[in-house]
């Protein structure tokens, strides 16, 4: 089941499987319901009417989007190269408690087809596509999107208390284009990809699978559950595995393609 979010002129509004929802619904209280629970509401209540309108951020303005670091070994080499403290990233990585920030509320994330930013205070800057996990207010994984966690590395780099201005900022959150259901046992050997086009020629690609985290999701959703909580469910990116090399940077201009799945998110670099 695929579920997306639509702008239509009576109001955003939910559909599945490219079929609208008879009734508005409230993502957060669907999240607030087990899984199976979710499973059988989203089996029937929908109109044929096929979908239409801009896509919207798949999730609602109030809920949270959190996110992990130094979850892959590409992720842990890059950080210790950018940074004047390396060993930090080290002990990150192979540490029993993950690296978990918070990365933006529902309204400030950009949906697919939607502009991304880079900092005009920063001068290297990329993207990082990542699985998006869907969790439910009992931290079920109930499915996941494509996330792109846009960053400052330079900024990251010096000091690894400016990591909330390198990851939280206007247009650094980007999630789509839908949520697919999917179980914890179904997210944890996807592939991701990554391509950045600037004048319609691929300047940087990039692949690997979630298999190649250290961390398992449900780990990091036990972590990330361990003191909160999140009666309207959750959204956690799970890090990186794909770094584009330290001279490349995104430029104004280029279009960012993170795909993880089934699910293919797309955004135009805007400054």
């Amino acid at each position: 089941m695929y579920l997306t979010h639509h702008e239509t002129p009576g109001g955003s509004r939910w559909a599945c499987d490219d079929r609208f929802m008879s009734a508005k619904l409230d993502l957060g209280l669907l999240l607030s319901m087990p899984r199976e629970v979710i499973v059988e509401i989203l089996r029937n209540p929908w109109r044929k009417t096929r979908a239409a309108g801009a896509l919207l951020p798949p999730l609602d303005p109030n809920q949270e989007v959190w996110a992990a670091g130094v979850t892959y070994l590409r992720s842990r080499a890059a950080r210790e190269a950018e940074s004047s403290v390396a060993d930090v990233y080290s002990r990150v990585y192979d540490a029993p408690r993950p690296e978990l920030f918070f990365k933006s509320l529902g309204w400030r994330a950009a949906g697919h087809a939607m502009p991304i930013r880079i900092r005009g205070d920063s001068r290297w800057n990329v993207p990082e596509p990542e699985l998006t996990l869907v969790i439910n207010r009992h931290n079920e994984i109930v499915g996941y999107c494509a996330g792109n966690d846009v960053s400052s590395r330079d900024i990251e780099g010096e000091n690894p208390l400016y990591l909330p201005q390198a990851k939280i900022y206007n247009g650094s959150c980007a999630l789509g284009p839908g949520i697919i259901l999917a179980t914890a046992d179904e997210v944890r050997d996807l592939p991701v990809e990554l391509a950045v086009l600037r004048d319609e020629a691929v300047v940087f690609s990039g692949q690997t699978r979630t298999s190649m985290m250290k961390r398992d999701p449900v780990e990091l959703v036990a972590y990330l559950a361990r003191e909160l909580d999140f009666p309207h469910g959750v959204f956690l990116m799970t890090g990186t595995g794909i770094v584009p090399a330290d001279d490349f940077t995104l430029r104004v201009g280029d279009t960012v393609r993170v795909t993880v799945g089934a699910a293919v998110l797309e955004n135009e670099v805007r400054s």
